[in-house]
């Protein structure tokens, strides 16, 4: 990298759907517990998590965002075999389907709106 040249975030891009049924309970799940408990590893090189919802048909989809550092961050969250979905046995429960494996992008651009 050069000097002054900004390191290159990672996006880890993940989908989980659920019944309408199952929607909220998959939603407090993952904001009380699964994500509380990715930020209590401490993970270096964790930079933070989105999550996004919505209703498409008779699913529920849900996409995760993580951001980090770099791939050896992404790898010691989710092993070396990164591409792999992490889904807890709880998540599982409650979802119809999900992702097998996660997409990783390099944020190439990242710009602030007004304000």
């Amino acid at each position: 990298m050069e000097k002054g040249e900004k390191q290159k975030m990672i996006s880890r891009i993940w989908h989980g759907w659920t019944t309408p049924g199952n929607a909220d309970k998959y939603e407090a799940l993952l904001k009380e517990e699964i994500f509380v408990g990715i930020q209590n590893r401490h993970i270096r090189g964790f930079k933070g998590i989105q999550l996004l919802r919505r209703e498409v048909g008779q699913e529920v989809e849900f996409v995760t965002i993580m951001l980090f550092d770099s791939l050896d961050a992404v790898r010691y969250f989710a092993g070396e075999d990164y591409e792999v979905g992490v889904v807890p046995e709880k998540a599982r429960a409650v979802l119809a389907h999900f992702d097998e494996r996660s997409q990783h992008y390099e944020i190439r651009v990242e710009m602030s709106g007004e304000g």
